[in-house]
């Protein structure tokens, strides 16, 4: 049997040492994936996103039309609470270190080195995107834009994200709210000035009856998942505003995460009527609906034949909310998703290799049904 550890650990060692963080071009990182693509035909999906930063998304396919696809994106969160290099890609023992190393640069490099491994002849897809810490962009451009994959039409797609290598149905999708409060600036002592705090509370006030609501009302609750009710995450800008300052700009983020059998629209309502009530500029970006597949769906009951591990769904969101526009999804990779988006990120290299055979089969499977 194949022992892929060289060939994962030189090519995740690779990705991890390039900043890809989603606020930097990921050119870089997608110059060194095409590289390790040698015979595939690729497809190069370049955009500038609203902050006007160079990105690129690839598309890679070798073989006949259908079979399976493997996804997985190039960008990372941000490096906060890292002491260490966060991009030293350092190796102790079986165990690679550095930003993105399980979320996803390692999976990426798993499923390169499986869909390398295929018969030339076996139909097999990548799609490598960027963004998808932020918004889901880059799976959104390779749904809308790709021709390659409108020409090849994969019959399912596998989402590497690190789930342990437990077959993950069907996630949350999330609304992203965005409440600005505007007010004059001048110095706190002069009494002259507006502070935008003051207009915000009120409608943070009523953000946070909205949070524990979600906590209590079961018509918002879906059993299914774990836990079983939403995300309504906070954060607060003062753009950087000094404490002797009247504070013009004051920015509220609330992250929204719900399921398929939650219908959003009553928070959905109650955001809007807070932020029209106390005077408050509200925006909305939205990602594609929560994908999710029954237990008994073929996808998913060959994942769980192949994996050994029962199936079930995850409280975070991936580019499955997109993805699932171009075809069935499962989110299926290795690593662990509870020391992601921490610092001192960290992924076994042997889980890595271990989980290529598992997608090789995943391929001949699809390939033969």
């Amino acid at each position: 049997m194949t022992d892929f550890l060289a060939e994962v650990t030189a090519l995740a060692r690779d990705l991890v040492a390039i900043d890809s963080r989603s606020f930097v071009s990921n050119i870089a990182v997608a110059e060194r994936v095409e590289a390790a693509l040698d015979g595939f035909e690729i497809e190069r999906l370049d955009y500038v996103d609203p902050a006007g930063v160079a990105k690129r998304c690839l598309v890679a396919h070798r073989g006949g039309a259908g079979g399976i696809a493997f996804s997985g994106h190039m960008d990372t969160v941000p490096d906060t609470g890292w002491k260490a290099d966060p991009w030293s890609a350092r190796i102790d023992g079986d165990i690679l270190h550095g930003l993105g190393s399980t979320d996803m640069k390692g999976p990426v490099a798993a499923i390169i080195a499986a869909a390398r491994a295929l018969p030339a002849w076996m139909p097999v897809t990548l799609l490598i995107t960027t963004d998808e810490e932020t918004t889901k962009q880059g799976a959104h451009w390779i749904a809308a834009h790709s021709t390659l994959v409108r020409r090849v039409q994969p019959r399912a797609i596998v989402v590497a994200e690190p789930t342990s290598m437990i077959p993950v149905r069907g996630h949350r999708s999330h609304i992203a709210f965005t409440a600005v409060a505007t007010g004059i600036q001048a110095h706190s002592s002069t009494g002259k000035g507006h502070n935008a705090n003051w207009d915000l509370i009120p409608f943070l006030v009523e953000m946070k009856t909205i949070f524990g609501r979600l906590r209590t009302d079961a018509s918002l609750q879906d059993a299914d998942y774990d836990p079983p009710f939403s995300d309504f995450n906070l954060i607060l800008d003062n753009h950087g505003a000094a404490m002797n300052v009247t504070v013009p700009k004051a920015t509220a983020q609330i992250k929204f995460r719900y399921s398929a059998k939650v219908d959003p629209t009553p928070v959905v309502d109650a955001v809007r009527d807070a932020a029209e009530h106390h005077g408050i500029a509200l925006s909305e970006a939205r990602e594609g609906l929560p994908p999710e597949l029954p237990a008994d769906h073929p996808l998913i009951v060959l994942t769980e034949q192949i994996s050994g591990a029962a199936p079930r769904t995850a409280p975070y969101g991936t580019d499955a909310s997109e993805l699932q526009a171009i075809a069935p999804c499962v989110v299926f990779g290795p690593g662990s998703i509870e020391v992601a988006h921490k610092p001192n990120e960290s992924v076994s290299l042997r889980e890595l290799a271990d989980s290529v055979p598992l997608f090789i089969r995943l391929a001949e499977r699809l390939a033969g049904n």
